[in-house]
């Protein structure tokens, strides 16, 4: 499949690894950088969700799409004020975030998303990577 020979050409041994040295980058950004004529977003984000089920890495991969909402959705951080042009940026990143959240973090995904509009992290917060010392309080790593 090109995507993983593209991964391979730019010296990485998985898309995963691959994703993991650009973790604020958005899932377009992605495959653009893999084939900006030929690559979809969908089929950067289904890749990745296959190495992380075949490496039991699921929850680290839902971490990971949070961190590359959260930069894209709100590049300045978490915002000092929770007023409703703000709310609605929030919403926005946390939504998108869990539209590309496997069917298994669903539920997870919606916790996490309640707990951080009901005890917000500090203003500015931008997490740059999944093991963001908040993200694995929210959303720890449980596979076996």
């Amino acid at each position: 499949m090109r995507l993983y020979e593209r991964v391979r050409e730019r010296g990485y041994a998985s898309l995963t690894a691959f994703a993991e040295a650009r973790p604020t980058a958005s899932l377009l950004a992605l495959a653009e950088e893999l084939g900006k004529d030929d690559i979809a977003a969908v089929q950067v984000f289904s890749g990745l969700v296959a190495e992380a089920e075949r490496s039991r890495r699921v929850t680290r991969l839902v971490r990971a799409q949070i961190v590359r909402e959260l930069s894209e959705g709100l590049p300045n951080g978490w915002p000092a004020v929770l007023n409703d042009a703000n709310r609605f940026q929030v919403a926005k990143a946390l939504s998108a975030w869990i539209t590309y959240t496997p069917d298994t973090h669903q539920d997870r995904a919606r916790q996490v998303s309640a707990a951080l509009l009901a005890k917000p992290p500090p203003p500015g917060w931008r997490p740059l990577g999944p093991d963001d010392e908040l993200l694995l309080t929210l959303l720890p790593d449980e596979e076996v």
